[in-house]
């Protein structure tokens, strides 16, 4: 694969979401989901994918409360994101998430999929919401 990218990552519980950007950093797009656990696994993936897409920056969403305060689930995401920090040099830069989820959802509703079956689809495109949010700031 040539040409830069980033990447975004929907880290939740259970799954990450993964997007990738294309080449020249306008469009987003879902790439896969992953178990997370365990979670040294699950980095070794995220690196991997890395380096298959020359990923030169990681979007990460950060899980922020409506009202703005930051809950436990921050908390969880950084722990990861010190994870994979540990094992990799790419700058990774935190996007807040707020209702990407429920984006998510009404999009996959909006082209005739059923999120409620398939978790997994909901963390990629909330995954590529996330990225898309941060390359539509670039510009």
């Amino acid at each position: 694969m040539n040409g830069n990218r980033y990447l975004g990552l929907d880290i939740g519980t259970k799954r990450i979401g993964i997007s990738v950007s294309d080449i020249l950093f306008i469009i987003a797009r879902p790439l896969e989901t992953i178990l997370r656990k365990p979670e040294s696994t699950s980095v070794d993936k995220i690196l991997a994918l890395c380096a298959q897409y020359n990923i030169t920056k990681i979007i990460a969403g950060l899980p922020i409360n409506m009202n703005g305060t930051m809950g436990p689930q921050v908390d969880d995401v950084k722990q990861f994101i010190n994870l994979l920090k540990e094992k990799t040099e790419i700058e990774i830069v935190f996007e807040d998430e707020r209702l990407t989820s429920k984006q998510a959802e009404m999009h996959l509703t909006a082209q005739k999929k059923k999120p409620s079956k398939n978790k997994g689809l909901i963390d990629m495109a909330s995954a590529a919401i996330i990225l898309q949010q941060h390359l539509d700031k670039r510009r």
